[in-house]
């Protein structure tokens, strides 16, 4: 949902501006947007597959002559195929990333000379795609260095994700060499948002997938780029960032709400992973419509 009209960065405070980069990648382009109720309509461009960081609800799409009206979950994916994608009623701040793989890397992942058409999607879960997401926006942010290396591997494992998901094409029976199956890798992340306010070890997240702590552990992050720990470390700084924004839980409850005791732990691993420390976030009757700039990174 890249904002239609860029804010001009003039005027006002920050934390009411609309913040949006955009970075090329080898393989793919990735942008991130954030911004404040906007309360116009947006676009999100043809051939794209995102995930969305804020909760919504009641958002509507229009594309392609038919309209639809949902809600949105933090860490839900959508996509768009040729057509782009209008949207409107986005009453809350709003953060996603947005990835446009090259034409050239899904044709090389379809063995195809035509560039296989995205399937339009609303609302998926998909840890790869998640995954994907999540390393991209800490780099947009400023919080992890990605090299051509890493991004190349990301760029090719998310082709050949979204091809054989998401363009028509007949998924394969087995999962690639040493990743898991989409099946698996569902049940794993369903196990992962089901338990975030839990204590969780690998151990659990490997029998949800039947293999061996080891096993599970190369696997996963061969699938997602992520490793088990970093992967439930996002979902709950994610999932926390949501109850700040968007409840009164005081910033300790939100603490134990995502599994965490220790209150100062869980700011400082909130500020390396959003750029933010709590309190910023914290509903208060001046800062309804917006954030303040981020937090240097630790």
């Amino acid at each position: 949902m890249v904002p239609a009209v860029r804010d001009g960065g003039g005027g006002g405070p920050a934390m009411t501006r609309a913040r949006r980069s955009e970075l090329r990648w080898p393989g793919l382009r990735s942008v991130y947007c954030w911004s404040p109720p906007a309360g116009g309509v947006t676009v999100s461009g043809a051939q794209q597959i995102g995930v969305s960081f804020a909760e919504h609800h009641g958002v509507v799409t229009e594309s392609g002559g038919r309209r639809h009206r949902f809600d949105i979950r933090p860490g839900d994916v959508f996509a768009n195929g040729w057509s782009p994608v209008y949207w409107s009623e986005v009453v809350r701040p709003d953060e996603l990333v947005e990835i446009y793989p090259a034409d050239e890397l899904l044709r090389a992942a379809a063995g195809s000379a035509r560039t296989p058409e995205i399937e339009p999607l609303r609302g998926v879960r998909d840890a790869v795609v998640l995954g994907t997401a999540s390393v991209l926006k800490r780099a947009h942010l400023g919080l992890v260095h990605v090299d051509t290396v890493r991004a190349s591997m990301l760029a090719h494992r998310l082709a050949e994700h979204v091809v054989g998901h998401y363009a028509g094409i007949a998924p394969r029976r087995r999962a690639p060499a040493g990743r898991l199956h989409r099946v698996l890798l569902d049940r794993v992340a369903d196990v992962v948002e089901a338990r975030l306010g839990d204590p969780l070890t690998v151990d659990d997240l490997a029998a949800a997938a039947a293999l061996s702590p080891f096993h599970f552990a190369r696997a996963f992050k061969a699938s997602t780029g992520l490793a088990p720990h970093e992967y439930v470390t996002s979902r709950r700084m994610e999932r926390a960032k949501s109850l700040l924004l968007t409840s009164r839980l005081s910033v300790p409850e939100v603490a134990y709400a995502v599994g965490l005791s220790n209150v100062s732990h869980f700011r400082r691993m909130f500020r390396r992973h959003t750029g933010f420390l709590p309190s910023d976030l914290r509903p208060r009757e001046d800062r309804r419509i917006g954030l303040p700039a981020p937090a240097q990174a630790l």
